[in-house]
């Protein structure tokens, strides 16, 4: 499939802004999916073109969280072999079962942690005792989460942040990074899984992966710099955001 200078353009900039998102709190999904549909994608190929750009921001985000010595990819090797598989097998499943009853489920969910964030303005702020070790949440936790984002996916990165917080007692800053370096694994189990099946549109998604490459990169900086407060209130936002898509829908 053939694309235009304009068509290129606008899929470089929509993925540039949801990049920035994307990198900071999530939902970057919310911009690039969108503007897939509005350049004449069916639906299929949109969410399997949208990987492509979506593995660019996760990869580019977490590569700068390295070099600030926010991971430690020796802990966290479990914890990523996990939620890839899940992931894997969540685009599996989604081939064999409908996710449409998910959309009932996981706006409260959101709404509930948007709250849970709004109403706690302490929460992440700094780091504290973790509640589950990190063989355990490879164990359970990563490989759900992961299974999520390949059978569902939307505010999978806000999951995965308060599951860092809360479970792992990491601060915010720390838990984003951990959050994507995770989606990362996941982002890449889910696009192994379309290009095998045929459904990513490498024409569309090659300007994407551009954009989002430079706004994560300028998204994970901004998370270092301007730390928790600004991830509290665009997680709140884009969790809201997100929420109420789904309710409209």
């Amino acid at each position: 499939m053939e694309i235009t200078f304009d068509v290129a353009a606008l899929l470089f900039f929509a993925s540039l802004l949801a990049g920035i998102i994307d990198a900071i709190a999530g939902g970057g999904g919310l911009i690039t999916i969108p503007a897939l549909l509005a350049v004449g994608l069916p639906p299929g190929a949109a969410i399997a073109t949208n990987k492509v750009g979506g593995i660019a921001g996760s990869a580019a985000a977490t590569l700068h969280f390295l070099r600030i010595r926010q991971l430690d990819l020796a802990r966290c090797r479990w914890m990523m072999v996990g939620t890839f598989l899940g992931s894997l097998f969540g685009g599996i499943a989604l081939t064999l079962i409908d996710s449409s009853h998910l959309k009932q489920i996981i706006p409260v969910l959101l709404i509930g942690f948007a709250l849970y964030f709004l109403l706690t303005p302490k929460v992440g702020a700094q780091d504290h005792k973790e509640r589950l070790s990190v063989v355990a949440y490879a164990a359970t936790v990563a490989p759900l989460l992961g299974f999520y984002d390949g059978f569902f996916g939307p505010g999978v990165g806000t999951f995965l942040a308060i599951s860092c917080v809360t479970l792992l007692g990491m601060n915010l800053v720390k838990a984003t990074a951990h959050a994507k370096l995770l989606n990362l694994c996941s982002n890449l189990a889910a696009l192994i899984f379309f290009a095998l099946h045929g459904n990513i549109i490498w024409a569309y998604g090659l300007p994407m992966l551009a954009g989002q490459w430079i706004g994560g990169t300028i998204g994970a900086h901004l998370v270092v710099k301007k730390g928790h407060q600004l991830i509290r209130i665009l997680m709140v936002v884009m969790a809201t955001v997100i929420s109420v898509k789904m309710l409209l829908e």
